[in-house]
């Protein structure tokens, strides 16, 4: 049978993605040239409001999941990165084949650069995560074997490595290896959902959320560590790019959650008012991924049709993220709309990994 604990995950990291993206990407219209459109954060106007990035900062449970589906799946089908691949190019091509020709259509039209920017730079930003998601994919051969002879010590180079890294960034220089940190940082929460799959995570549940919390909590108050779990413009370092050991306790604490609660969601998940509408967001998951800016910067341009709309092209001061609130629909009806259009793209095979469930962030087997 499927479990369906995890597909619950995936339903939540996605809620979180799309929702923290909509909520911290503010594009912004200038007064005396609406159609000059650039990027904030309303975190630079609110830093008191980082402590709700902590829970719409979801993509450790992104990984954690992945993992889990990569031991499940791998071992009912024998499934390989090559395949991944190949499930994951139809969706990719089908978001160029509508943006590229978007883009040198505004570059024809004279639009501004700054526009043209935050137009890339929001179509293209997700395209990281799937890069990282398949590396580690293609690692899993590699990675099966560590887990099986050492366990929860498989992530401490991965950490070792984060940490190092944070060294140098907080001393002000960069490192070569910083692409490599992305991979190993991510590659924690990857670890952690394989160990899952094979029933050796169960009883650590305290154990996770207590080492993520104490140690998210004295990062940020004793080491000086950005308190918000995403960038924020301005800020000399970010705990999402690469990701910190901030983000890594973060990412503890929220599969240590998980596991405690896993039980009593398990239960709670046998009724079809809660099942369904988990299946309705983890059907199409890499449509939802790749189109939800999509859907923002859509309804940004209606915008400009009448001026500078409150929480939509507007400066994200004080009084923005209430504003911002009444445009979420708006949003989600849109990227329902392209979800419609653009989900025949996401690939889906028969037979199935994952506990029986066999769907993750790039595979929907039913």
């Amino acid at each position: 049978m499927r479990d369906r604990t995890i597909d619950a995950v995936r339903a939540v990291a996605i809620v979180g993605v799309v929702l923290g993206h909509w909520l911290v990407s503010a594009v912004v219209s200038d007064p005396g040239r609406v159609t000059d459109l650039h990027g904030e954060s309303p975190l630079e106007y609110a830093p008191g409001l980082a402590p709700a990035s902590w829970a719409l900062q979801t993509l450790g449970l992104f990984f954690f999941a992945g993992g889990f589906a990569a031991v499940r799946r791998r071992s009912a089908t024998g499934g390989t990165g090559r395949n991944r691949m190949r499930r994951l190019a139809r969706p990719l091509l089908a978001l160029a084949a509508v943006w590229v020709p978007a883009i040198v259509l505004l570059d024809a039209v004279g639009a501004p650069a700054p526009t043209r920017h935050v137009v890339v730079s929001l179509v293209t930003h997700p395209l990281w995560f799937l890069l990282v998601y398949l590396a580690l994919t293609f690692a899993v051969p590699v990675l099966r074997p560590l887990v099986a002879r050492a366990g929860g010590w498989t992530v401490l180079p991965a950490v070792a490595l984060v940490a190092a890294t944070d060294v140098t960034l907080f001393a002000g220089h960069s490192s070569w290896w910083q692409p490599v940190t992305v991979v190993a940082g991510w590659a924690v929460p990857y670890v952690l959902g394989m160990l899952c799959a094979t029933n050796r995570l169960d009883r650590h549940g305290f154990a996770l959320l207590g080492v993520g919390v104490v140690g998210g909590t004295v990062l940020v108050l004793g080491f000086g560590y950005p308190a918000s779990a995403v960038g924020v413009p301005g800020q000399d370092f970010s705990n999402l790019d690469p990701p910190s050991l901030f983000t890594v306790a973060l990412a503890l604490a929220q599969i240590g959650l998980f596991l405690l609660v896993r039980p009593a969601l398990a239960r709670v998940l046998r009724r079809p008012a809660v099942a369904v509408p988990i299946e309705v967001l983890t059907a199409s998951p890499v449509t939802i991924f790749l189109w939800h800016q999509s859907a923002l910067l859509l309804v940004s341009f209606g915008g400009l049709l009448v001026g500078r709309p409150a929480g939509l092209l507007d400066a994200p001061d004080a009084g923005w993220p209430l504003a911002r609130l009444r445009w979420l629909p708006v949003f989600a009806l849109v990227l329902a709309a392209l979800v419609t259009v653009f989900r025949q793209f996401e690939s889906r095979r028969v037979g199935g990994a994952d506990g029986g469930a066999g769907n993750d962030i790039v595979d929907r087997c039913r």
